[in-house]
């Protein structure tokens, strides 16, 4: 007799709860859009769009907040790929941000424009009149986000209160708000990275070049390996190096670190990543490595 195999596996029991949750948006708000930033959460995010859909087009546009300091493969990516699936890319400039006069532009030599990403964010939320906007977070990056539910409610202030959240029984999600409010949606909640890697392992996924190992100039700054860019001031003693690494994340080129690695395939990045004790935004965000109350405020004001 033939025997089947009706076991599920944990990435296919993670990609129907995403799936889900995509679809539930859909169905429940008139106008969401999903965060993409050609970084490897959005990307898999995307990659959900897509089969929660097929074979329609995905159903809301792509948005990045564009701090203008990214890293050129990671934008080459990114519009390439919104071209491929035929969506449409808003860009949400912080350079344009700063040219109104609604954020004023860091100086100094660990100036960043990294928090200057909320101004604009909520600003192009409440200019698209957005009502739901999918994020790539997940609960294990750290402890502020691991306070956040799937569907995260904000004020029409764009702000969390992470005790005012309301309750998710089960799959049951409470998508009820009033104009000028919004729900922040994290379908990838329940990801780790490890499972992004051997998603994207088992997808065949294509990825910005900079998250495999490659050969860079990077100084050393606070324990972090920061690639030489114009867009960042080195002091005397912070010289230059030519080594091999990769980059776990990616986001404004001032406070994003490199790794030193030798992981050129997707199987030698989970090999690394198995190993590893730290999580990535821990290794390699600046920005993340002030206090988890610092995450925490920042994520009250209206950050990601």
């Amino acid at each position: 007799m033939l025997q089947r195999d009706y076991t599920t596996s944990q990435l296919d029991v993670l990609e129907a709860e995403a799936i889900h949750i995509m679809r539930e948006v859909a169905a429940e708000f008139e106008r969401p859009c999903l965060l993409f930033s050609g970084g490897k959460d959005s990307i898999v995010m995307l990659r959900i769009a897509e089969k929660a859909f097929w074979p329609a087009p995905i159903p809301f546009p792509l948005m990045h907040v564009d701090t203008g300091h990214n890293f050129t493969e990671v934008i080459e990516f990114r519009d390439r790929r919104a071209a491929q699936l035929g969506a449409r890319l808003v860009v949400a400039s912080v350079q344009d941000s700063i040219d109104t006069g609604r954020v004023v532009e860091e100086t100094g030599r660990r100036a960043s424009r990294n928090r200057l990403q909320t101004t604009t964010l909520l600003d192009a939320i409440e200019e698209n009149e957005y009502d739901a906007v999918f994020g790539g977070a997940r609960r294990d990056e750290e402890k502020a986000r691991a306070k956040e539910r799937v569907f995260s409610f904000r004020d029409d202030f764009g702000q969390w209160d992470p005790k005012n959240q309301r309750p998710e029984l089960w799959n049951l999600y409470n998508a009820r708000i009033r104009k000028g409010e919004h729900i922040r949606v994290f379908p990838l909640s329940n990801w780790t990275e490890l499972d992004i890697w051997d998603y994207i392992r088992r997808e065949g996924i294509e990825i910005p070049s900079i998250y495999y190992a490659h050969t860079r100039k990077v100084f050393e700054r606070d324990g972090m390996l920061l690639a030489d860019s114009e867009f960042i001031t080195r002091d005397e003693d912070e010289p230059l190096q030519e080594m091999t690494v990769r980059y776990r994340t990616v986001g404004d080129v001032t406070c994003t670190g490199a790794v030193q690695s030798g992981a050129a395939t997707v199987e030698a990045i989970i090999e690394e990543i198995a190993v590893s004790r730290i999580t990535e935004r821990g290794a390699t965000r600046a920005d993340d490595r002030a206090s988890e109350a610092s995450m925490e405020d920042r994520k009250r004001e209206g950050y990601f």
